[in-house]
């Protein structure tokens, strides 16, 4: 077992969380230290006697993560250990040492996936701090469709073999763990939360907090924003669209291969294939930024399947007497949710390996 402590405020406390772990038997700890004194000041001398302490100065919470990982990564090291992160500045946990002994047990039993220290706090916090747990909690589960009570948890536990995602995922600051989950969601890395116990501090809701819930909300706006962009282009050409084609052809349809289609058909085909294109473009390289290979086979595919929902709500909407530019808002109500859920599964999700 593999300990990392990023410190930004070393103590006391901090030399004795690294000697206790020590104690555990088969466990290397290595200290991160961020925006503190340099590695050579006497309180990191004396961490030196328990733990592998790296400086790395140049980067916030994230990037003295990133620092030890890469440690890990260039030192030898089996695939069968694993790593343990652990806060320690406000983190709110009772009993560190503890802590790590709980988040073993759950590795141990789902040795793949990475488990997220679940804080269970005794004590009651402040709404501001509820709120914001809640609504990250919300975001960060319609964003991902993956459900997690606690997605602020520094606390975690996952094996040697995902250190080169985690050295691949964005951010040298406190936001950097919220992306670990949103990028861990998209690959279908199990995640796992297990109960810990903890009290209430108030550096524990400060500003990495706000950062790591905006870094979950980002992907959730930035789909919105794109579908909106590509809705707009596809709500206009089909208005347009429709408005030509019933014109030319006198409301009787258009005839194509001994078909009559009408005017809505040709119309919504037309103006959902621009606006899919636009809106490809934006997800692949701004939103989900996918690697996944055949995406666009994929998104071809479901987009195919959402033209025809649409178009079969269209004709049941229409038929009703409800006329086509509100019909086809009332639709997307529908085909949106769906859309953004195949999306994010099906086109520009990665599987793991």
């Amino acid at each position: 077992m593999i300990v990392v402590i990023p410190a930004t405020k070393p103590d006391e406390k901090l030399i004795k969380l690294a000697e206790n772990l020590r104690e555990l038997g088969q466990c290397r700890v290595i200290i991160a230290n961020y925006g503190a004194e340099a590695a050579g000041a006497p309180i990191w001398e004396e961490a030196g006697r328990y733990a592998a302490v790296i400086d790395s100065r140049t980067g916030g919470r994230g990037g003295a993560l990133k620092a030890a990982y890469a440690h890990i990564r260039d030192g030898a090291c089996s695939e069968a250990e694993f790593i343990v992160t652990v806060e320690t500045n406000g983190s709110g946990a009772s009993d560190a040492v503890e802590t790590v002994k709980t988040l073993c047990r759950a590795h141990e039993a789902d040795p793949d996936a990475l488990i997220i220290g679940e804080r269970a706090f005794r004590s009651r916090f402040p709404l501001g701090s509820r709120l914001l747990r809640s609504s990250t909690r919300l975001v960060y589960a319609m964003t991902t469709g993956v459900r997690l009570k606690d997605t602020l948890s520094g606390f975690r536990a996952f094996p040697v073999s995902l250190i080169g995602d985690l050295l691949e995922t964005e951010g040298e600051g406190d936001e950097y763990e919220a992306k670990q989950l949103l990028r861990f969601a998209k690959q279908n890395v199990r995640i796992v939360q297990t109960e810990i116990d903890a009290v209430y501090t108030r550096e524990n809701w400060s500003g990495g907090a706000l950062r790591g819930c905006a870094s979950v909300c980002k992907t959730l706006f930035s789909f919105i924003g794109s579908s909106f962009t590509s809705w707009l282009i596809d709500y206009a050409l089909l208005l347009i669209l429709h408005s030509v084609f019933t014109k030319a052809t006198g409301g009787v349809g258009i005839r194509l291969f001994g078909l009559i289609l009408e005017p809505k058909l040709p119309a919504i085909v037309i103006a959902r294939t621009v606006g899919s294109t636009v809106n490809y473009a934006l997800n692949s390289k701004v939103v989900f930024r996918s690697k996944s290979r055949f995406r666009l086979l994929k998104y071809c595919i479901n987009t195919v399947v959402m033209l025809t929902l649409n178009y079969i709500l269209l004709r049941f909407i229409t038929a009703a007497g409800i006329p086509l530019a509100i019909a086809q808002i009332l639709a997307q109500l529908i085909v949106y949710p769906l859309n953004f859920i195949c999306q994010r599964k099906f086109v520009f999700g990665e599987k793991q390996g």
